[in-house]
């Protein structure tokens, strides 16, 4: 039978009407990060690679490493490489068939948010 609504009602949810889940958002963001760490990591073999060349080509690549710029990716690497870890963790619990009830997969998601910003914390204060 023909939906004689289809007209007045739009076919998916609409960016204006449709509310971010915290599930979605972290969902978003592991893959993010995951695209992130890839990048982070050709700077790193570029610096390895740098090394390998010679001093001079050396001192570029540890130049933009040792920079603001380097730290701060250095930074937000650690970041993603904890936040990335921990909805693994969260991804294997719901594989289990667990987790999947609204408020505690809210919690998982802050869960992962604030744990990878503690532990992002503490590996800098003990490094």
């Amino acid at each position: 039978m023909a939906d004689v609504n289809r007209g007045n009602r739009p076919l998916s949810p609409h960016l204006t009407i449709y509310r971010p889940q915290y599930t979605s958002v972290t969902s978003i963001l592991t893959r993010i990060t995951g695209i992130a760490l890839i990048l982070a990591s050709i700077l790193i073999v570029w610096w390895f690679l740098a090394a390998s060349y010679g001093p001079e080509y050396f001192a570029v690549a540890n130049g933009v490493i040792t920079s603001w710029f380097g730290d701060l990716v250095m930074f937000g690497s650690l970041w993603a490489i904890w936040y990335h870890f921990l909805a693994g963790l969260r991804h294997l619990y719901w594989d289990s068939g667990r987790g999947f009830e609204l408020d505690e997969a809210k919690k998982l998601a802050y869960g992962v948010v604030i744990g990878s910003v503690i532990l992002t914390v503490l590996t800098v204060l003990v490094i």
